[in-house]
């Protein structure tokens, strides 16, 4: 196979040839440390903590680089504090904690985030596998979600728990159908985020479980979605207050004290 081209497009178009089959284009990502450490010098760290869940908001887009080695928490870590020594941090190195944690936890049980860390709490049976609509369910944003990872390889990570909790509460599916389609696809997909990320969505790794609203999708999303879905003016799933579809979703769940 070719090993040198003359631009990404050259590159993109002989991938397309040799691989006819294969989904979605070139990550948006550019390769290799030179690449990775402009990013990281770019991120305006301290406009992440108010804007970071709308899909617009300001988010580093690092992942894929630290999932690959190609960064270590620590670089990260070391490059926003100097460059913004004094000001306040403290969501995104949450965030960075966070990461470490997981691969701490991965370190110490391998294939153990494969099962449930803890009971579900939702009281609920799941099915194994994705549904047949899946990609075409008709509701504009998880279509659309659907269609961007699978694309893209990439997805905003308020779009991925939003997706997440879909699947597992409101369809059904188990956290390890999705974990598994999730990794399948990502360009940044680390087994120890992305699979304890879905247990803390379905509430096996967690004290409760995540779900949303068309309010909050709605706000975060800028209406994006909402504005040209079939289902938005009857038959949108989350078009609910929270007590509502806590009640309709888990009738045998009780709110934890």
């Amino acid at each position: 196979m070719r090993r040198e081209f003359s631009s990404r497009d050259d590159l993109q178009q002989y991938l397309r040839e040799q691989f006819p089959h294969a989904a979605g284009d070139l990550s948006p990502f550019e390769g290799g440390q030179p690449a990775a450490l402009a990013r990281l010098r770019a991120f305006p760290a301290l406009r992440y903590a108010g804007s970071r869940n709308f899909l617009n908001g300001t988010v580093s887009r690092l992942s894929p680089y630290l999932r690959h080695g190609v960064l270590t928490l620590g670089e990260v870590l070391r490059d926003v504090r100097a460059r913004f020594a004094g000001q306040r941090l403290d969501k995104f190195t949450q965030e960075l904690a966070w990461r470490d944690y997981w691969q701490r936890i991965y370190s110490a049980i391998g294939d153990g985030i494969w099962q449930d860390r803890e009971p579900s709490k939702t009281c609920v049976t799941w099915t194994s596998a994705l549904p047949d609509d899946w990609g075409r369910t008709g509701l504009a944003c998880m279509d659309a979600f659907t269609a961007e990872l699978e694309s893209t390889g990439y997805l905003h990570n308020h779009a991925r728990m939003w997706i997440a909790s879909y699947l597992v509460h409101w369809r059904r599916v188990d956290w390890r159908a999705g974990a598994a389609w999730f990794l399948r696809h990502l360009v940044d997909g680390d087994p120890a985020s992305n699979n304890l990320s879905w247990q803390w969505v379905a509430s096996t790794f967690s004290a409760k479980p995540y779900i949303f609203n068309r309010e909050n999708l709605e706000r975060y999303t800028e209406g994006r979605y909402c504005r040209t879905c079939s289902l938005r003016d009857h038959g949108c799933p989350f078009d609910r207050t929270y007590e509502q579809l806590s009640s309709e979703l888990f009738p045998l769940y009780q709110e934890p004290r």
